[in-house]
């Protein structure tokens, strides 16, 4: 794909020369800290643990709502600039007169803001070697976690693309995303709001919360990694269309 490499090294070189990056990998980074320092005091304060729990399938499932309501405002943060600052400063006109198509342009930003986002997760990863000091960590169970985190945060970083791609305000941008991922958020709380049939059933589909509570259980469910795909595939192909318009607009 003509240009995709190019617009990724320059997405990635605006993200990290910035202090974007860097201030929303500390605030990420606190924010996590605190969630699990708090739950791993709280299991120590327990005199008497079920086998099958433990901090990190807490960190990752049980208590997985601290960490999606987290998401919720990283994953729009690190995509509001994506275009919108781009049209903003008129600098697009620029990128879509290069030799490289729109579709290279969109999935290049994509993949530094994805990037990105697996940069931010990698430090939560001595959080499991500090407890593996401590006890035995089940790595199969750490693996489908972070695994669920990434589908996640693909759909969550694919729609947070689309919004910046409607506006030249970073802020409106910010607001579309955070709105958007909250609305299926709190779609997938109807699974507890729903008696058992056809709404239930969907928003258990959709739930967040769901998947990372079976996914922090070892359960990887395939529909799981389905609708997160289909949700990024289509919030990508969407922009690819909006970003080729502005050629002809």
């Amino acid at each position: 794909m003509s240009g995709f490499l190019a617009v990724y090294r320059r997405e990635m070189l605006s993200l990290w020369v910035t202090p974007l990056a860097w201030v929303l990998l500390v605030v990420f980074l606190l924010l996590q800290g605190t969630i699990f320092y708090s739950i791993v005091v709280h299991f120590t304060s327990l005199a008497d643990l079920a086998v099958e729990t433990g901090p990190v399938e807490a960190y990752f499932g049980q208590e997985s709502v601290f960490l999606l309501m987290t998401l919720l405002l990283i994953c729009p943060a690190l995509t509001m600039r994506t275009f919108a600052e781009e049209r903003r400063s008129g600098t697009i006109e620029a990128l879509l007169t290069a030799p490289v198509t729109p579709n290279a342009v969109v999935l290049g930003k994509y993949a530094a803001v994805l990037t990105t986002y697996v940069v931010m997760w990698a430090p939560t990863l001595l959080y499991v070697v500090v407890l593996r000091r401590t006890g035995a960590v089940d790595w199969h169970t750490v693996a489908s976690s972070y695994f669920g985190l990434f589908g996640i945060g693909a759909a969550y970083l694919a729609l947070g693309t689309l919004m910046s791609s409607l506006s030249k305000s970073q802020l409106i941008a910010l607001l579309l995303a955070i709105f958007a991922e909250f609305g299926l958020f709190v779609l997938g709380v109807g699974e507890y709001v729903f008696e058992p049939g056809l709404m239930r059933d969907l928003c258990a589909h959709v739930s967040m919360a769901s998947q990372m509570e079976e996914m922090s259980r070892g359960i990887v469910d395939l529909r799981r990694v389905v609708f997160d795909g289909s949700l990024a595939a289509a919030s990508l192909f969407v922009t690819g269309r909006v970003v080729d318009s502005w050629r002809w607009g």
